[in-house]
């Protein structure tokens, strides 16, 4: 049985932390998790993505699940931070994935009114969004995953881990669905 959306607690985020927690998708009890470091402007996250979406629909029958952490440098693109907090502010109205989906589908609309535009596009209360949007709470989160990442050396996007491992290949479908085939197997 697949999960819509839930959430799941990491032991990379720091105690402090730890009521914020990472957006899941996939198996009940999947045997093999890819996680995503990702960025709502990279063009390489953007072609990743629609394969990515594919391979969610699939995820139950693999015995996976997805998780997606930000790598959110304004540094490379400038309205990387702005874009990963304002998925954490859908997520806390329960639309993470929608917002998530719909920051890759539009990524060269990401000011602040673009991103109010979206909140309403996917079914925000956007009054409450835009408050959120203020949260340091969110803003801490998304630093959080950032500095973990490149602490684990983790410098560009995408980068996938399988099972913790980092995951050097493609990321088309049929070379994902392979990839999560073969861990399955080794386990």
């Amino acid at each position: 049985m697949a999960i819509q959306d839930r959430r799941v607690v990491t032991e990379e985020i720091s105690p402090a932390f730890i009521d914020l927690e990472e957006h899941a998708l996939g198996a009940d009890s999947p045997r093999v998790t890819l996680v995503e470091y990702g960025e709502f402007e990279c063009p390489h996250c953007g072609r990743a993505h629609f394969q990515l979406k594919a391979l969610r629909e699939r995820l139950p029958e693999l015995g996976a699940a997805f998780v997606f952490r930000h790598l959110a440098r304004d540094d490379v693109h400038p309205f990387s931070v702005r874009a990963a907090v304002a998925a954490e502010a859908a997520g806390l109205q329960g639309r993470f994935w929608e917002m998530h989906d719909h920051l890759f589908e539009n990524q060269h609309s990401l000011e602040y009114e673009d991103l109010e535009r979206h909140a309403a596009a996917i079914g925000l209360d956007v009054e409450r969004f835009l408050q959120d949007m203020r949260d340091p709470r969110l803003h801490r989160l998304v630093r959080t995953q950032t500095e973990s990442a490149l602490e684990e050396g983790i410098t560009g996007t995408p980068t996938f881990l399988l099972n913790g491992q980092r995951y050097e290949g493609g990321y088309g479908l049929g070379e994902l669905v392979d990839a999560i085939t073969r861990t399955n197997g080794d386990l």
